[in-house]
């Protein structure tokens, strides 16, 4: 599933736990700065006074982050079946 800007930014949060920390460092309201979180992600984006252009660079962005942990976690769990199938085949 693709990121897009009209994502609530409670799904995004949820569902995306790194980008409230990537949000967080650009100012955006999140979960730990104490702002109400209604709204999507362009919403809050408009309201810190982002432009569309730097919008869409901010969801291109997420969604390499997304992309990058995605391939991460999927070598990450070759690597791990690939042990236990070494220890199957050892006992």
């Amino acid at each position: 599933m693709e990121i897009e800007k009209d994502i609530l930014i409670e799904d995004l949060v949820e569902d995306y736990p790194f980008a409230e920390e990537f949000l967080r460092v650009r100012g955006i309201k999140c979960i730990r700065c104490g702002e109400p979180i209604w709204g999507t992600l362009e919403d809050a984006c408009k309201e810190k006074g982002f432009s569309d252009q730097e919008i869409e660079q901010i969801v291109k962005d997420l969604n390499e982050i997304n992309q990058n942990k995605n391939q991460q976690n999927e070598s990450e769990d070759q690597h791990t079946r690939s042990i236990k199938t070494i220890r199957y085949k050892g006992d």
